[in-house]
């Protein structure tokens, strides 16, 4: 690891398999390194989260018939996952949109 490469903090879930396939959870480890050498993903692997705040995405990870997402943060020194869960309708759960707006106020608090 790069010393000027962000670091990764997990407030919520894990990227491990199971449950994600090995395939998936290597897909999530590849993407997630590039976000904390700073390189800026787009669409169709992630997008702009903005109902959770400024600079909060959603990471998209196929795994087989079901797609994992990546809820995460990018801060200045850190890429912080408030997230990880197995979406299976069109639009994010209320629920996961509340704890992880509670998860990034919490983080935002304590740096």
């Amino acid at each position: 690891m790069n010393p000027r490469d962000k670091s990764l903090v997990c407030l919520r879930g894990e990227v491990k398999s199971p449950p994600l396939s090995p395939a998936a959870r290597i897909d999530a480890g590849f993407l997630l390194r590039r976000l904390q050498q700073g390189e800026s993903l787009g669409l169709p692997v992630s997008r702009p989260m903005l109902t959770l705040g400024t600079g909060c995405h959603e990471l998209r990870v196929k795994d087989g018939d079901q797609t994992w997402r990546i809820m995460y943060h990018l801060a200045a020194d850190a890429v912080v996952i408030l997230e990880v869960f197995s979406k299976k309708t069109a639009t994010t759960p209320r629920s996961v949109l509340t704890d992880c707006r509670r998860r990034l106020q919490r983080f935002r608090q304590l740096t």
